[in-house]
């Protein structure tokens, strides 16, 4: 059974930091690239940051400079790091690994920054 699970999120203040954390089993996770989704209310769920298995990343202009994804395929889990936070970057944050055809999502976990 394929089980993405995120943690990390929680309320802080604008200018603040955090770490989400995407932990994965049952796939090979190093052969997954690795994406972190947000879905903000009323809007639709947008890419922040992926890494792919070779460990190239790429991110959405709205976090270039402020986020780092990175992943630790020892322990089959992936890594957002989140810095200078802005309330416009309130969501739900998701995991995602893909890989071909083969597509799973994490639950996600909430990120709410106050003003």
């Amino acid at each position: 059974q394929v089980q993405l699970v995120e943690s990390g999120g929680g309320l802080v203040q604008a200018g603040g930091s955090l770490r989400l954390s995407c932990a994965a089993s049952g796939i090979t996770f190093s052969i997954f690239a690795i994406g972190w989704y947000r879905q903000a209310p009323g809007k639709e769920r947008e890419l922040v940051a992926v890494v792919d298995s070779g460990g190239t990343t790429e991110y959405a202009d709205s976090v270039k400079g402020r986020c780092t994804i990175s992943r630790d395929n020892a322990k089959n889990t992936a890594y957002l790091q989140m810095n200078s936070l802005k309330p416009e970057d309130t969501a739900i944050y998701y995991c995602a690994a893909r890989n071909f055809n083969l597509h799973y999502w994490g639950q996600g976990t909430q990120v709410t920054v106050s003003s």
